[in-house]
């Protein structure tokens, strides 16, 4: 049985266990994937940590799920799927270049979002902001909140590929966000500084002024960088 891991990374394993399958012949192109029971027990999880590493090769299309039918390996397995190794993304180097790899792609999609958007969608990328500040009040850590509302803007970006790469990075920015906010909360200057960031990463694509909203991202990133060398992590 694989050892106990939190669900997330034991999931990200036992996706990864199958994709090495996959690549090994185990399982054809075009063919059926054993049910979830099936593969719980040879596995030795959870039926919900199989599910969880199934939606996983989903969101890589290495499998599709046919209605009435199940899940099948992709006909066009040939194109290999980019792969972030979970457990590393939580280490102090992986976030670093995590942060650098948002700023490439979150400044930009914060560009586009200036240029682009309409006052119901800065309403809605008002309205994320604002969810962090409620799951903060109650105490939460709000790092679902805080990836929704960086979400948001590349939603209101127009673009589908910032969207359909984001959807994927997300569930390992994520691991580098339960970090960087963990850190952040520990410190009251900190939490302050990062809601002003926020705020002013809103306020500059409410003003529709495309270089500012990519300036105030960047320096948004640049500074969660800073605070968490600041904080001993490396």
């Amino acid at each position: 049985m694989l050892e106990k891991l939190p669900i997330v990374a034991l999931s990200d394993t036992v996706a990864q266990k199958l994709l090495a399958e996959i690549a090994d012949g185990a399982f054809k192109r075009g063919s059926k994937l054993p049910t979830e029971a099936v593969l719980a027990q040879e596995f030795g999880v959870s039926r919900t940590v199989i599910r969880e590493a199934i939606s996983r090769l989903k969101n890589e299309g290495v499998v599709e799920p046919r209605q009435g039918s199940g899940i099948y390996i992709s006909v066009h397995g040939a194109i290999r799927p980019l792969r972030i190794d979970y457990a590393e993304a939580t280490e102090g180097g992986s976030i670093f270049q995590l942060l650098a790899l948002r700023r490439a792609i979150e400044a930009e999609a914060a560009s586009e979002a200036a240029t682009h958007r309409t006052d119901a969608q800065m309403l809605e990328i008002d309205s994320a902001l604002t969810k962090i500040d409620d799951a903060v009040a109650e105490g939460r850590d709000g790092v679902a909140e805080d990836v929704g509302f960086h979400h948001s803007i590349a939603v209101v970006a127009g673009n589908p590929y910032f969207i359909k790469t984001l959807t994927f990075l997300n569930q390992y920015f994520e691991a580098g966000v339960i970090v960087t906010r963990h850190n952040e909360a520990m410190s009251e200057r900190f939490s302050r500084q990062v809601r002003e960031e926020h705020m002013a990463i809103a306020a500059t694509i409410r003003s529709g002024d495309p270089m500012a909203a990519r300036t105030a991202v960047q320096t948004h990133l640049y500074n969660a960088a800073r605070r968490l060398a600041e904080a001993g992590i490396r």
